[in-house]
């Protein structure tokens, strides 16, 4: 019965994936008229954005240069009980030559609550040339994260198992962590973002609940109210992709993006549509084979009335102190949404720009060159891909040294 079960899962699971949204005869997934209504939403607000405070004090993420010990092997207890001593790093590597050393490395911190809403503190190495960086939490007991660092380890000690042997990973920071204020060009970027977005309110209700709201065929003909009320039941409601193929998540995201604009809630539209854009959905597994079809529709924004390269550049930076509601980017699909724009000559320059830049902190430099670098993936032109692994090996000699030393570009990337 249990194969049974889960064979109609798999079976239910394919079947509700589709092809992306149809398109109108204007080339958008939403129709003129729809397009018309949000034009006119965005011409009513400009006072509004014009009013927006763009010269807010924003705050790099906290971050410090660290080095790295992996030791798996030697006396391992006896290693950290020399690292809750305080041992120097000169010291531990002389008297541990087995540990693997990585030396000056880019590490920031996070403070967030998680599932269980308990506040956590995370140590991440930015990993230049892969996904897989060190990363190390902790509970946030005593304030941990305001807590300098200076000549001291961070470490995750590890017992032996049946899956593993015992060891031990640290981060030991030379110095303490620093944030600093991002200058203007950039915050003002930042800015524009938080207001078009609007940080005020949120695209969902809270305490939603699971389930599904269908769009009836003749929705366009229902009264302002009953849109009203059915906007409302979607944003009350909380989707789950059962599989990389479940396609409700984003169906129901254009939903919501239809009925805001008919109902002229532009905050929930914009929010709706950069879901879809940057794929921001819960999934109970999601596979490279089916995040391929998900397209970007970059160019639906680009049709309104707005700075796209300001909005998706401000969505990208990262800050340490953010809005309540402000809205991250995801780097990856911020770069294919950029290989689709019109102006993607535009944020090649910007980008290069802000990779050169001393004047940006080192992380949103790496940002800006892991956004470079994606973008530059999802081209199809191979001669252009080749010309821009070229600009950006120029950007990077303008690094810091601790980043572009160890930053291996190669130009089938």
């Amino acid at each position: 019965m249990k194969q049974v079960i889960a064979t109609l899962s798999i079976f239910t699971c394919i079947n509700v994936f589709a092809q992306e949204f149809e398109t109108y005869k204007n080339g958008l997934i939403y129709s003129e008229v729809t397009m018309n209504k949000l034009e006119k939403i965005v011409d009513s607000l400009n006072l509004k954005y014009k009013t927006c405070d763009l010269n807010k004090t924003f705050y790099s993420k906290h971050q410090a240069i660290g080095h790295i010990i992996r030791l798996d092997s030697g006396n391992i207890k006896q290693a950290k009980i020399d690292m809750d001593n305080h041992i120097s790093f000169n010291d531990f590597i002389s008297k541990y030559p087995f540990a693997n050393i990585s030396k000056n490395v880019l590490v920031v911190k996070y403070k967030y609550k998680d599932y269980n809403n308990t506040t956590v503190v995370e140590y991440d190495e930015v990993n230049l040339n892969s996904n897989y960086g060190l990363e190390i939490l902790f509970e946030d007991n005593n304030n941990i994260y305001n807590k300098e660092v200076k000549n001291t380890w961070i470490y995750e000690y590890n017992e032996t198992t049946q899956y593993s042997k015992e060891s031990i990973n640290a981060f030991y920071f030379p110095d303490n962590f620093k944030s600093s204020p991002i200058v203007n060009k950039y915050a003002r970027l930042i800015g524009y973002s938080d207001c078009l977005i609007d940080t005020t309110s949120s695209k969902f209700f809270e305490n939603t609940k699971a389930g599904w709201v269908s769009l009836p065929d003749n929705w366009e003909n229902l009264s302002l109210k009953k849109k009203e009320k059915l906007l409302e039941e979607m944003r009350s409601t909380h989707v789950v992709g059962g599989c990389s193929m479940d396609s409700r998540p984003r169906e129901h995201a254009v939903n919501i993006a239809l009925l805001s604009a008919e109902t002229t809630n532009w905050e929930v539209f914009l929010k709706s549509h950069l879901d879809i854009m940057n794929d921001r959905f819960d999934r109970m597994s999601d596979g490279s084979y089916a995040k391929a079809q998900r397209k970007t529709y970059i160019k639906e924004l680009e049709e309104l009335d707005i700075n796209v390269n300001d909005l998706l550049l401000g969505i990208s930076l990262r800050i340490e102190n953010p809005a309540e509601n402000h809205y991250y980017g995801n780097i990856g699909r911020l770069g294919r949404a950029i290989s689709e724009s019109k102006n993607k000559l535009g944020f090649e320059s910007q980008l290069l720009s802000m990779i050169e830049d001393n004047e940006l902190d080192d992380y949103n430099r790496i940002i800006s060159y892991f956004l470079f670098i994606s973008y530059n993936n999802y081209l199809d032109n191979k001669e252009e891909h080749k010309q821009n692994i070229e600009k950006v090996k120029l950007s990077i000699t303008k690094l810091p040294i601790y980043l572009k030393e160890n930053i291996k570009l190669e130009e089938e990337e």
